[in-house]
């Protein structure tokens, strides 16, 4: 199942063109391409789908997602363990 996963952006740079980020996903971290969001700063959360952070999401939505997410078990079907 692929979803789109709120994260937490921690840090920000570009790579050979393009805009990526370390996004952390209740406790696993990614390279995210933000491309699509390129006003994104660190600290904000971000939608995350297939790599690509697609939209903004407010703190308050991204943890309760996260824990749901994490109560169903879905995080680590999606990233392993941690």
């Amino acid at each position: 199942m692929c979803l789109a996963v709120p994260g937490q952006v921690m840090s920000i740079a570009e790579r050979d063109g393009t805009l990526m980020a370390d996004v952390d996903f209740g406790g696993v971290r990614k390279d995210v391409c933000l491309q699509y969001v390129p006003d994104a700063t660190v600290g904000e959360y971000v939608v995350v789908h297939v790599g690509f952070a697609i939209q903004r999401l407010d703190e308050e939505s991204a943890l309760q997602t996260l824990a749901n997410f994490e109560q169903l078990g879905i995080l680590e079907e999606e990233f392993g363990a941690k």
